[in-house]
């Protein structure tokens, strides 16, 4: 015979209710506790998002942000609308350690939410965000050193799916680091091609300034589709090492869609929106215009206006200048201006020049304009690629740094010039600007002029460490000597012993002398080798030298 038992315990009123309580207490707090466990890497993004169905404009009748609380800092952030109903936040953790956040806005449903998440330290190819260092140069956020050897493909971003393949692919292992990028499409004699998708959404047509059909814009809203695929290509670069230098506005329009001639109001609502959803990307630069005095709708005091717009929004503090047409200047030193973004090859033609501006600015300057490789009939893209890769070269041992650029056109306009479309490297010099890279990174820490505006052709990295350029010059021989100055860094004496080792710039080889040297006594500024040895040079232009002090 089977018999059945009831086991089951027999509860008081009093009790059920305690553990009626603790049920609904576990199910509201479970996605606390949940999300408490959910961890991002530092400098890596948090997002989260909230659903709200705005009956008017989401773009500007919703205003949400969140204040990230660390134990000993608290950043605000601005929240965007990205499309759906859905309303995000998004934070870059530069702490380790537990980070609580709360929103505030004015729709009740998304003001005062909570939540929190872990911030775990970053892996070691992570470095974080890149900051200024030692007055004239960049560093990760991690400490190590960040040499900007970059190239510029203005428009790649708006070229069909499969040029942008192609494009990422080329960028991936060339060595280049920095990007210059366009986030409005071009409109220029070797650009005329017609983007997928635009920052904004169309409402119809209209005829421009010129008479001609052109669509009309909705300013009020943004194109979330633009965005999302904007996003898609910058982590795409952060993710072969490059970093994406976003460049706000531009000339190149002439009208053909209107983005050049925007009212400041609708500026600066879309740099809100821009600094919204990108702020968190680590590998971001803003260039708040390309060749600003071009722009004829907008002032010098506008585009100052703009920058520090920028300044005083970004809760990161990126990377940020503007960048004139040739040799076209603005006020640098103001705050809103992390580095010197110049268009100017004289600068980097002549020796001792490129460290000019650097003394005068006291911040990082870098070339990003000063002419490219090419084939052009125009005389900025046309260079050969000799010349491009001694241009990098004086820039860097000047102290500063030069952006590379590629513009061969072998059939017409169509082609996929990488300066403007993307697409293939053709040319010779950006396999010299990735060994340039590869000099500049095994050094003992970032290039200086040794003896300023005496010594034009040596540098300095360190306590007994220098680069010697000799250009276009071509030498049988050359004696080995020092200057007795040596930047900021000790100064060599009598007795010290160095090896030495050529460098072909454009060979791309590095080959040890056999002889050492020892410094003698100072003579006149100078320390040459006590017994007055020369070194024996194959006849080339675009050689080097690393000279280095042995312990």
């Amino acid at each position: 015979m089977t018999h059945t038992y009831n086991i089951s315990p027999v509860y008081s009123v009093k009790q059920k209710t305690f553990f009626v309580i603790c049920k609904v207490c576990l199910f509201i707090l479970l996605p606390s506790i949940c999300y408490c466990q959910q961890k991002i890497e530092q400098w890596n993004r948090f997002e989260t998002s909230f659903t709200y169905n705005c009956k008017t404009n989401p773009f500007t009748d919703v205003k949400i942000t969140a204040t990230f609380i660390h134990q000993d800092t608290t950043l605000t952030v601005e929240g965007f609308y990205d499309g759906n109903n859905r309303f995000a936040i998004r934070f870059m953790p530069e702490k380790t350690g537990a980070w609580h956040y709360v929103t505030a806005s004015n729709i009740k449903s998304l003001d005062n939410q909570k939540g929190q998440f872990e911030c775990v330290k970053a892996d070691s190819n992570n470095h974080g965000i890149v900051r200024v260092s030692n007055t004239y140069h960049f560093k990760y956020a991690d400490g190590t050193p960040f040499y900007p050897v970059g190239t510029t493909a203005y428009a790649w971003n708006h070229m069909g799916k499969q040029l942008q393949q192609i494009t990422l692919q080329s960028l991936k292992g060339s060595g280049f680091n920095k990007l210059r990028m366009c986030v409005f499409p071009k409109n220029y004699d070797l650009v005329k091609e017609e983007p997928e998708i635009f920052p904004f959404n169309a409402t119809g047509a209209e005829k421009n300034a010129e008479g001609n059909q052109r669509r009309k814009w909705d300013f009020s809203t943004f194109n979330v589709a633009f965005f999302q695929t904007l996003e898609k290509q910058i982590d795409s670069l952060n993710a072969i090492g490059i970093q994406a230098d976003l460049i706000l506005f531009h000339p190149y329009d002439k009208g053909r869609w209107g983005f050049d001639s925007l009212p400041m109001d609708v500026n600066k609502r879309y740099l809100e929106y821009v600094m919204a959803r990108l702020g968190s990307f680590k590998n971001v630069w803003w260039s708040v215009a390309n060749e600003w005095d071009l722009v004829k709708y907008k002032t010098h005091d506008q585009w100052l206006d703009l920058a520090k717009y920028i300044y005083e929004n970004d809760p990161y503090h990126h990377l940020s200048s503007i960048h004139g047409s040739t040799a076209k200047y603005i006020e640098y030193w103001l705050p809103y201006f992390t580095h010197a973004s110049i268009q100017d090859e004289a600068s980097v033609m002549h020796w001792g020049a490129a460290s000019i501006l650097r003394n005068a600015y006291q911040k990082p300057v870098i070339y990003d304009e000063v002419g490219y490789e090419g084939n052009l009939l125009q005389r900025w893209g046309r260079y050969s690629g000799e010349e491009m890769t001694y241009l990098m070269w004086m820039g860097a041992i000047g102290g500063t740094y030069v952006t590379h650029g590629e513009a061969y056109m072998f059939h017409d306009a169509g082609d996929t010039i990488f300066w403007a479309k993307g697409g293939t490297f053709k040319g010779t010099s950006w396999k010299r600007a990735a060994f340039l890279r590869k000099i500049l990174e095994a050094g003992p820490g970032p290039l200086e002029p040794a003896d300023i505006s005496r010594d034009m052709q040596t540098a300095t990295a360190g306590a007994g460490y220098y680069l010697v350029y000799f250009g276009k010059e071509m030498n049988k021989d050359w004696f080995f000597n020092l200057p007795a100055k040596n930047g900021s860094y000790a100064r060599p004496v009598a007795g010290n012993q160095y090896k030495v080792e050529i460098i072909d710039t454009w060979d791309m080889t590095v080959t040890p002398y056999p002889k050492l040297f020892t410094t003698g006594a100072e003579d006149d500024y100078r320390f040459y080798d006590k017994d007055m040895q020369k070194l024996q040079l194959p006849m080339k232009p675009y050689l080097a030298l690393r000279i280095t002090q042995i312990h």
